[in-house]
């Protein structure tokens, strides 16, 4: 019986180990190793299709190179489109050199992300993969009456029945993923917060010189942080003591040139610059999450000058303001507005003290526990980079250090379990002891 349950807890030990191994993807990473495919590797990035792939577990990429992606840039595809387009290279069923040589009956379907997604018209979002004589391999689109122009080159990284990324000779073809997709509607960011309980953090904006630069950044990516109007009110003695200077760097200090979806957010924690980062004045704030809730953290001053003498007072010495958000007002890629509870103070206008006075409009939940991921923008360089627009740089690494998403998060997860499973099978037997 010992040698039994030895056995036992020998097989669950390996067991758990082989989970808690599992490695976790990142396909801007795995494709930054390859120059020839940066220009396909961007377009993941620009697209939120990157994010897409390493929230998956089974994935294939059929990657172009730049001389094909430059063919298909000729075509002035709109950025929808080319994110259609792409998706379709995008298969949701793991795919490696060797399986594709070993397709029964030489053809099969495959979904792709632009299926998976509900883009696609009919099965339109469905790959062809034929296995040709002589070892080649042809894609083709499961619309265009079966006629082949992709073909398989080369096996760019494989990591077995997880992800595969394979190099095809061209675009796969597709009327319905290049047909062209409706233009966003012209969005009005002062009637959207008007309606959705922000009116008058959208008062103050309306007659600001902020305003422009909101406007500017919608149809490039931005992401609002809009106070309630309880918070707003209470802040209210605050803002009117400000310069009208540093009342348009508050109002821009609530946005950010980059569109953050809420699961972003969630799963990327870490320092975010403003529409006020500019040089010096960093202008920054802190994303931290914790399971469904997502908080931004200010530090605000620790010490304030008093004739030649810092006050000393211990509970002035750091200070962070909190805000939590609370509900989305739009999100409409590349555009989406956020409600939180607090006005946001940066430590570049406010002191620790007015941290103290401002009370939350709806009490944050507390944070268990923290997460070291970080964002692209979290390096010195970024903060100091004026915040005029997302740059394409900033938004491939940004996808790059998204490492602690969904599919590193299940590993853990999984461990969790089988962890509880031996614990529980030890105490079921050691009563026959």
């Amino acid at each position: 019986m010992k040698s039994l349950l030895f056995s036992l807890f020998l097989f669950l030990f390996l067991a758990s180990s082989a989970v808690a191994t599992v490695p976790a993807h990142n396909i801007t990473r795995m494709l930054a190793a390859h120059p020839g495919f940066s220009t396909f590797n961007h377009y993941l990035s620009v697209t939120h299709l990157a994010e897409e792939i390493n929230r998956r577990q089974t994935i294939t990429v059929l990657a172009l190179d730049n001389a094909a992606m430059s063919s298909l840039l000729d075509k002035h595809l709109s950025l929808p489109t080319i994110k259609n387009v792409l998706s379709l290279h995008i298969l949701v069923d793991y795919f490696g050199a060797k399986k594709l040589h070993q397709i029964n009956n030489s053809t099969t379907l495959v979904s792709s992300m632009f299926q998976a997604t509900g883009s696609a018209s009919g099965t339109a979002g469905y790959v062809n993969i034929t296995n040709l004589k002589a070892g080649k391999v042809g894609f083709a689109a499961e619309d265009n009456d079966g006629s082949l122009h992709s073909f398989y080159v080369k096996s760019v990284q494989e990591m077995p029945y997880y992800i595969s990324v394979l190099q095809i000779s061209a675009a796969i073809s597709s009327a319905d993923a290049e047909a062209p997709t409706a233009a966003p509607s012209a969005i009005d960011l002062i009637s959207i917060m008007s309606k959705q309980g922000c009116k008058a953090f959208a008062d103050l904006l309306r007659g600001s010189k902020a305003l422009p630069a909101f406007k500017e950044n919608v149809d490039g990516g931005l992401t609002v942080f809009c106070p309630t109007d309880s918070a707003i009110s209470g802040f209210a003695p605050k803002y009117k003591n400000l310069t009208e200077a540093q009342k348009v760097s508050l109002l821009l200090y609530h946005a950010t040139p980059v569109y953050e979806s809420l699961q972003m957010l969630k799963s990327s924690n870490g320092i975010m610059n403003t529409l006020a980062t500019e040089g010096a004045n960093k202008y920054d704030f802190t994303v931290k999450s914790e399971g469904e809730d997502v908080s931004l953290k200010t530090k605000v001053n620790t010490a304030s000058i008093v004739g030649t003498l810092i006050d000393q007072d211990p509970s002035l010495k750091t200070k962070v303001n909190t805000a939590s958000i609370v509900g989305t007002l739009i999100d409409q890629d590349p555009f989406v507005a956020y409600k939180i509870n607090r006005v946001l103070m940066p430590r570049e206008l406010f002191k620790a003290s007015d941290a103290l006075d401002q009370a939350p409009a709806e009490s944050p939940k507390p944070a268990k526990r923290k997460k070291n991921a970080k964002k692209g923008s979290a390096d010195s360089d970024a903060a100091d980079a004026p915040a005029d627009g997302p740059s394409d740089d900033s938004e491939d690494q940004k996808a790059a250090d998204q490492d602690s998403n969904g599919v590193s998060g299940l590993h853990v997860r999984l461990v969790m379990v089988l962890f509880g499973l031996i614990m529980g099978f030890l105490v079921l037997l050691l009563p026959m002891f």
